[in-house]
C-alpha cells in the first residue's frame, strides 16, 4: 500500500530574506495545500513576490527551510533544480512571453526543454492547451498582435503545458480591465478544478482574491498578519484587514502627501 501523502504539498518554515539592509521577509511560516488555490495577499514591497521565488528556487532564504513533499529545495543546487521545477508552472507578472516566437512556439518551449514529445505530439498538446484557455486557432499568431488578456492566456497555456502538479502565479491580473480580470480569475478556478492543481496566487486583487481562494493569506511588513478561509477575511474586524481589503490609506500614509501647487496645507 502506497503511503499516504501529506495535505501540504509545499510548506515554508521560519523563512528570511534581506538584500542589503532591507529585511523583507521576517519568519514566514505557510502550507500550501493540495489541489487548493492559496491566494498571498499584501500591498506592494510586503514581500509576496520574494516569498513566491523562494517556491520555485529562484531565491535561496538567509534563514529558513522550504519544502516540496518531503524534500527541502531550498537545499538543492541549481543544477539539481530542473525535476522539481518540471512539476511547478510559473505565470510571471507580466507574461513573459518571447515576442520572436509565434503563439505555438511560445507555449511548446517547455515541451522542446523539458520532454521527448514527437513534433506532432507537441503540436497535439499545444492545441489541447490553448483551447483549455480560450485561444483556440491562434498558434500562428505573434505575441505582439494580441491583447493584454490574450497574452496573459497564453502565457498560462504555456505555464500548464508541462501539466504540472503546482501552478504559481505572480500577480496575474495587472494591467488588465476588470473583465479582462475576471476573465483571468476564471480560468484560474476552472483550472484548478479540471487538472486537480495546486494553485498560489500573490495578488494585490481583492475582488480576484475571494473569487478563486480557498484560503487566503494577508502579508505586511514581511510577516504574516493574517490568515483562513475566505469568509474570515470577510467578517473580520481588524482594522489593519479591513483597510486593506477596503482600499483605505491610514491618516499617517495621507499626510504624508505633498500639498498640490495652490492647494491649502491641511493643519
Amino acid at each position: 500500500m502506497a503511503p499516504e501523502l501529506p495535505d501540504a504539498i509545499m510548506r515554508t518554515e521560519g523563512l528570511h530574506k534581506s538584500f542589503q539592509r532591507n529585511h523583507v521577509l521576517k519568519g514566514i511560516d505557510l502550507e500550501f495545500k493540495r489541489a487548493a488555490t492559496t491566494v498571498v495577499m499584501g500591498p506592494s514591497g510586503c514581500g509576496k513576490s520574494v516569498m513566491l521565488k523562494h517556491l520555485i528556487g529562484l531565491l535561496k532564504p538567509d534563514a529558513g527551510k522550504v519544502w516540496f513533499d518531503q524534500d527541502r529545495i531550498d537545499q538543492v543546487p541549481e543544477a539539481q533544480l530542473g525535476p522539481y521545477r518540471r512539476r511547478i508552472g510559473f505565470l510571471f507578472q507580466q507574461g513573459a512571453l518571447f515576442d520572436s516566437m509565434s503563439v505555438g512556439a511560445n507555449v511548446a518551449f517547455p515541451l522542446r526543454e523539458h520532454s521527448e514529445m514527437s513534433e506532432s505530439e507537441r503540436s497535439e498538446r499545444v492545441e489541447t492547451m490553448l483551447e483549455m484557455v480560450g485561444m483556440p486557432g491562434t498558434q500562428d499568431r505573434n505575441p505582439a498582435t494580441l491583447s493584454g488578456g490574450q497574452r496573459k492566456r497564453v502565457a498560462l497555456a504555456r505555464a500548464i503545458v508541462l501539466q504540472p502538479e503546482i501552478v504559481l502565479y505572480d500577480e496575474p491580473t495587472t494591467g488588465l480591465d476588470p473583465i479582462r480580470s475576471d476573465i483571468i480569475g476564471e480560468l484560474i478556478s476552472r483550472l484548478q478544478e479540471a487538472l486537480q492543481l495546486t494553485s498560489i496566487v500573490v495578488t494585490h486583487d481583492v475582488q480576484l482574491s475571494f473569487r478563486i481562494a480557498d484560503r487566503m493569506v494577508l502579508l505586511q511588513e514581511g510577516r504574516i498578519h493574517m490568515q483562513g478561509s475566505p469568509e474570515t477575511f470577510r467578517t473580520t474586524e481588524d482594522p489593519s484587514v479591513r483597510r486593506f481589503l477596503e482600499g483605505r490609506a491610514t491618516p499617517e500614509e495621507l499626510a504624508g502627501l505633498q500639498p498640490v501647487e495652490g492647494e491649502e496645507p491641511t493643519a
